[in-house]
């Protein structure tokens, strides 16, 4: 049995210190009219905090699972069962074609910014050029990370370099209720991921790499490829119970089959790494790209000014025409794939080196 390191994590907050970080979320003086009511609540927060409350509200694993009577949580037993719902109509041939867009930037105008991001600009050109095609369009805009009330991503725990089978799907780590670790935008995310036929993901380069909301949504489907449908199986996060599964882990790709497209801009630089990283991890996740034409990489005023980058791609009608081709590409692939006229050739040869 590979043995289970420990000493990394701190200890818990001592009251005091607890009281310090509870009362950062009501800095605002209005908060002082319900001093008393937020000191009872503090007090529960505490309690839970102290005795670990992560789910506390569970249900029987019932039929199906490795343990039925494990206390599985309410909150991931639902995200489950709407996955697998999700599931059942992605693979019924009656079902309309169906194509996530994914608007990367971290940009909109109901926050600091104050304006619309070109790359949304962009999602709604390939909307409009798959409904010409006759599917659906489903608009995941994670730029609502900085302007919604509350709205979270929260960043993966990286279960999966424990034991790939600690790394459930959907993700168990959240919510957790005794950290305040709530509200997580990912459940919803996944089943929008499984719903669909294609994937197009549009995206501006930060600093030669994804935006930040990008890379959380990136680093959360990790569980996608090779996640653990059963946490009864490891009885929760059981460390060494997953280390002993993990010798015959099968890394099931719970997304392969999906057609995806890219389109990726920039101003200055990192474009092309950024494309290639973006494809690299999908094609690793066993989606299937659409061609070239539908891996797009292209500046948009290259070198000028920030201030004029929207005059700049009203401009480029060149790129908007490529940008919907991507999205033509991505339709016609989908429509190959429910058709059977496009298999993926190594569909059937076995991974000598699963992970």
């Amino acid at each position: 049995m590979t043995t289970v390191r420990k000493g990394q994590a701190p200890a818990k907050l001592t009251r005091d210190e607890f009281h310090v970080v509870f009362s950062r979320d009501f800095y605002d003086p209005a908060y002082q009219a319900v001093a008393k009511e937020l000191a009872a609540v503090e007090e529960v927060a505490w309690r839970a905090y102290v005795d670990s409350h992560k789910a506390p509200i569970t249900v029987k694993a019932g039929p199906g699972f490795a343990d039925p009577d494990y206390d599985l949580s309410v909150e991931w037993k639902e995200a489950h069962d709407r996955l697998l719902a999700a599931e059942a109509r992605q693979k019924d041939p009656a079902t309309p074609s169906r194509i996530l867009l994914i608007n990367g930037a971290a940009r909109n105008d109901g926050s600091c910014p104050g304006e619309i991001s070109k790359t949304w600009r962009l999602a709604t050109l390939c909307e409009a050029a798959i409904a010409a095609e006759g599917m659906e369009t489903d608009l995941l805009d994670l730029s609502r990370l900085i302007s919604d009330y509350d709205r979270h991503i929260h960043p993966c725990k990286a279960c999966v370099s424990t034991a790939m089978p600690l790394c459930h799907w959907p993700c168990s780590c959240y919510p957790n209720h005794s950290l305040n670790q709530e509200n997580d935008w990912m459940n919803e995310i996944y089943e929008r991921w499984v719903a669909a036929h294609g994937v197009i993901i549009l995206t501006p380069t930060y600093w030669y790499q994804s935006p930040s909301v990008l890379k959380l949504m990136i680093d959360r489907l990790v569980c996608a490829d090779g996640g653990n449908p059963d946490p009864t199986s490891t009885h929760g996060k059981k460390a060494e119970e997953a280390k002993a599964l993990e010798q015959d882990w099968h890394y099931p790709k719970h997304l392969a089959g999906r057609v995806y497209g890219l389109v990726v801009h920039g101003d200055v630089a990192g474009i092309e790494s950024t494309r290639r990283s973006l494809s690299d991890w999908l094609d690793w996740m066993g989606l299937i790209d659409a061609g070239p034409t539908a891996l797009l990489d292209r500046y948009v005023g290259y070198y000028e000014a920030y201030a004029d980058s929207h005059a700049t791609l009203d401009k480029d009608t060149a790129f908007q025409d490529e940008v919907r081709n991507v999205a033509r590409s991505v339709s016609a692939a989908v429509a190959a794939v429910r058709s059977g006229k496009l298999l993926q050739p190594d569909r059937k040869l076995a991974n000598p080196r699963p992970k």
